[in-house]
């Protein structure tokens, strides 16, 4: 009863006098401090033995205490205290001075708690916006200073309140005017800055419009460094003479002192001081990013660590310790080597190298358009051209296997999309016009990197080809646009026979006029009808025909296409039917979840529905298949004298070209039917070579079909390893041959089913 009636009594006396005390309290804290250094003579005593950091404490609670009792935005009595006495001004030369020691510690963390606390906007008020100015040029000074952390929280904050209001950026790009004229001219400058000046500056503690902002980075009084702040519109000097001898130097202190920041040892500092950068980064005020680009060292920063990284890394790392590192994030790379089971030498370095490129991806990621080119640019031409390009044209084997690994562990982690546009430029080049054969080495990166595709080696052959087939499966259409359909677009790889009344479209039994049907061809004399697949059967696996597609539509039936594929590999060189789960519709379910995954990457490149007519393209000129898909044919014709492995990895990236949903591939890479000029070659024409060569090497070997059955049992694991079998290379490129097949059918069966959908 008494409290609530101490209570009752304690509200009276505020509704009465609401002010009055907390003002008084405020004034009277903020005297004590200002009387310490009146009248003490010792100012070797650190600030903890006094009583000023309580003080400034008590001064932030009755500035929050006083904004929770009145209406929002309203400005009371102490913070109007505050501001018209410039004491952040004053707090800013105690915290510089440091004075008594560990005084700036204590300032910035007056600012950060005002600034995080108070929720009314106090950025736009010229006698906070100053002083913080000042203080951020402070922070970042000396490395591992006692007051990092406080710097790097007082920087967090002010970031954080730039993110909320982007326009109060302005505030922080301190224009620097440098008169390069005669002493006369710079006198004139000076005199036109202070005018403009005096008809900016508000009243101590008038907070600056959001419309003012441009005009009020103007409004800083001449310092001691004769810096002055103003706007170039504000000076007018385009209309005088000497106007041609004014430089513009723009500081942007925030960002100068986050970037020495994130230097320092302390793990955690740097951390923030990237959180930092990365809000900086993402602002969209223009201005912001022009000065971040031009007038800081933050693309000079990220690409010179970038380069020291990766020259810290061993000469030589394992390939597979590359990829076995687990997914990098930029903030957690903390790696203790005592407790790493799988440690390797160099694996500290690789995951400090993949954080930071995986910082810089991100950072790239978030940034406003202007800042993301420019240091993508910076990335490419400082990092990728000037240290990486030179590591993967050497001809050291072990040399070219580490850093190709790096480069497709690289190609793996991008995401950004403007990074990844300066990577494919990198790595591909810009050229877009069909290649020939005298000209493929024009870009001398790529040339390089797809003939490793056809190494001497085997383990450089199989990197090089693991790294092109993640880059075809990136975001970007210029890709696949070089490496392939440059050189498909005029489909001079077909012969056009104009159409006659009793030779068009479709024949009755749906095969394309002029095509060869397989079973007449001399390679499938031995197929039956055992071997194929019914047109009973394919009718209750495809799709219904419909009134908008027909079934002669002028497409070469699909289980033709499909029977074609599967009917490739001759009866004795199959084995998949002796292993329970090895059938041609395992893939049909993997194929339609990847060409649903790549259908939603070439969405927005607004490829045609339908090959692009023949009466249109240039059939005359010479075709090429490129550069990139001749080493992958020419592995392909090579696939049964190829190691395993390597065998896997050129089909895998066939198999991949082929799901894409561009009309030429399709045909180029999965009709059978197609009408090949002279001299050309299609994925299907290759296959077909290699299993004529097959047909009359079976023939030599002994227990042909047993041996292979019990190779595939083995690389299944479903028998244990035994004695060498001979011809081992042989058969396991057979094995591999009929799965491609069957993979291929399936590619070729989705895709008819996707397209067959309305």
């Amino acid at each position: 009863m008494f409290s609530k009636l101490t209570s009752i009594l304690q509200h009276a006396v505020e509704a009465l006098a609401p002010s009055l005390p907390l003002q008084e309290d405020f004034v009277y804290h903020w005297k004590a401090i200002t009387h310490y250094y009146i009248e003490t003579s010792d100012d070797k005593a650190p600030v903890t033995d006094t009583n000023i950091p309580s003080h400034l404490e008590q001064m932030l609670d009755i500035l929050v205490q006083e904004e929770n009792e009145r209406e929002s935005g309203e400005t009371g009595p102490c913070m109007e205290y505050l501001l018209h006495h410039k004491i952040l001004e004053t707090l800013y030369t105690l915290g510089k001075a440091d004075c008594p020691p560990g005084m700036k510690q204590q300032v910035l963390s007056f600012y950060t708690k005002l600034l995080g606390r108070i929720r009314q906007p106090l950025l736009p008020h010229i006698n906070v916006y100053k002083p913080v100015q000042k203080l951020i040029r402070l922070c970042g000074e000396v490395l591992t200073a006692p007051t990092e952390n406080e710097e790097i929280q007082f920087l967090c904050i002010v970031c954080a309140k730039l993110k909320q209001d982007p326009y109060l950026v302005n505030f922080f790009l301190e224009n620097k005017l440098k008169a390069l004229a005669s002493k006369g001219s710079a006198s004139v400058i000076t005199e036109d800055m202070l005018k403009g000046q005096d008809s900016l500056v508000t009243d101590i503690g008038q907070s600056v419009q959001p419309e003012e902002i441009s005009n009020a980075a103007g409004a800083e009084q001449v310092e001691k460094e004769d810096d002055l702040s103003t706007s170039l519109d504000e000076l007018n000097v385009t209309s005088s003479p000497e106007a041609s001898a004014i430089r513009l130097n723009q500081d942007y202190n925030l960002v100068n002192s986050l970037l020495n920041l994130t230097k320092s040892p302390d793990g955690r500092i740097a951390v923030k001081a990237c959180e930092g950068l990365m809000l900086l980064v993402s602002l969209p005020e223009p201005a912001a990013a022009k000065c971040l680009t031009q007038s800081t060292c933050l693309c000079e920063l990220l690409t010179d660590r970038l380069t020291t990284l990766y020259k810290a890394l061993p000469l030589s790392v394992d390939p597979l310790d590359i990829e076995s590192v687990e997914a990098i994030n930029w903030g957690l790379d903390s790696y203790s080597h005592k407790e790493d089971a799988s440690a390797f030498p160099g694996k500290r370095a690789l995951i400090s190298f993949l954080s930071w490129f995986d910082y810089c991806d991100q950072l790239i990621k978030e940034a406003q358009k202007t800042t993301a080119v420019a240091m993508a640019r910076s990335v490419r031409e400082r990092f990728f051209v000037g240290v990486m390009e030179p590591q993967l044209m050497q001809t050291s084997e072990i040399g070219i296997l580490t850093s190709t690994a790096l480069l497709h562990r690289i190609v793996r982690q991008v995401t950004s999309d403007v990074l990844l546009q300066e990577m494919v430029g990198f790595i591909l080049g810009g050229h877009r016009e069909p290649e020939t054969l005298t000209d493929i080495n024009r870009h001398p990166l790529r040339y390089r990197l797809i003939e490793h595709c056809d190494h001497i080696s085997d383990e450089i052959s199989i990197m090089t080809l693991r790294m092109f087939e993640h880059l075809l499966q990136k975001p970007n259409e210029h890709i696949l646009y070089n490496l392939v359909l440059r050189n498909l677009e005029e489909r001079n790889y077909t012969e056009y026979k104009p159409p006659c009344q009793e030779d068009k479209d479709v024949v009755e039994n749906g095969q394309i006029a002029g095509a060869v049907d397989l079973e007449e061809d001399p390679l499938f004399t031995d197929l039956s009808p055992d071997n194929t697949l019914s047109n009973q059967e394919w009718l209750s696996a495809s799709p219904p025909i419909s009134p908008e597609h027909p079934k002669n539509d002028g497409k070469t039936e699909v289980h033709k296409i499909v029977n074609s594929f599967l009917c490739l590999v001759p009866e004795e060189a199959k084995s998949s039917y002796h292993v329970e789960g090895t059938g041609y519709d395992t893939y049909l379910r993997d194929a339609h979840r990847q060409f649903r995954d790549y259908c939603a990457i070439c969405l927005r490149w607004e490829w045609p529905g339908s090959p692009k007519s023949l009466e249109k393209c240039n059939l005359e000129a010479s075709f090429f298949e490129g550069h990139f898909l001749k080493i992958l044919f020419d592995r392909m014709g090579r696939i049964l004298d190829q190691p395993y492995d390597v065998n896997l990895q050129v089909t895998s990236v066939l198999s991949k070209l082929s799901l894409f949903p561009h009309p030429h591939i399709h045909e180029y890479l999965l009709d059978p039917y197609v009408n090949l000029a002279s001299g050309c070659r299609s994925l299907f024409s290759v296959i077909v070579r290699v299993v004529g060569d097959l047909m009359v090497r079976i023939q030599r070997i002994p227990d042909f079909t047993p041996k292979l059955l019990l190779v595939r049992k083995r690389l299944l694991g479903l028998e244990p390893e035994g004695p060498i079998i001979d011809h081992m290379t042989l058969l396991e490129g057979v094995i591999v041959l009929e799965e491609f097949c069957k993979e291929l059918a399936a590619i070729a069966f989705v895709k008819y089913h996707a397209s067959s959908t309305p």
